[in-house]
Formats: structure tokens, sequence, C-alpha cells
């Protein structure tokens, strides 16, 4: 096997839950190629660094293996290395995400006219 398309081999190394969801963050920018953006149909082949942005958690990773299926999260794991500075900046992200609260992450949407008078007895 020469190369993969990088949709279908970031869904076999289990970083998107449905090769769908991995075809549209490739669309949007959300994954980086050898530090440049790329389109989902592009080949993926070993030694290639891929940075992954999948919601608040970021990756850099070097492809190791190549698989079309998707296999356990014990095979997928052997797919990919990640990069010392990607573990210690996760892991910093992580510790700060479980001390500091972040107000936003309770909002959805607009406020309830249960929520507006409450926001009304706070002013």
């Amino acid at each position: 096997m020469n190369g993969i398309r990088i949709d279908k081999w970031l869904w076999a190394a289990r970083f998107f839950k449905t090769r769908s969801l991995a075809t549209d963050a490739v669309s949007g920018g959300k994954i980086k190629l050898n530090g440049a953006p790329t389109k989902p149909a592009r080949d993926v082949k070993i030694g290639d660094k891929l940075d992954v942005f999948n919601g608040e958690t970021r990756w850099s990773v070097v492809v190791l293996a190549l698989a079309e299926k998707r296999g356990p999260a014990a095979e997928a794991r052997l797919l990919y290395e990640e990069t010392a500075e990607s573990v210690a900046a996760r892991e910093a992200e992580q510790a700060r995400r479980k001390f500091e609260h972040e107000p936003a992450t309770e909002i959805h949407g607009r406020p309830t006219k249960r929520d507006r008078r409450q926001m009304d007895r706070l002013r």
C-alpha cells in the first residue's frame, strides 16, 4: 500500500467517530498535512506529519502505519506516534481546563425567560 486517503486514515486511527466527520474536518482546515492545509482525497504516507485540531484538543502526530479498516483502539494507537511537544501541550491544556472554569461552556443559545429573570434579579 503506497498511500491512503487522509479522511479514511483519520477515521481508522480513531481521531473521528465517523468518516464524514473526518472529511468535514479536513475540508474545514482543521487538519494540516506536513504544515499545509489539505483536501480529503489527499494521500497520507508513512512518515508524514499531521496536525489535528478536534474541538479543544490538538494533536501533532507522525504517521507510522496505514490502515483502511477501523480496528480496535489498541491497534489504532499503533498507526501514529504523537510528538513530545504535542503530549506536553495537551496535558497542560487538560490541567488548565481542570482548574479553570470557562463560563461560556454552559451557555447554549438564547437565554430562556427563566434565565432572563435570573439575570434581571442579579442586576
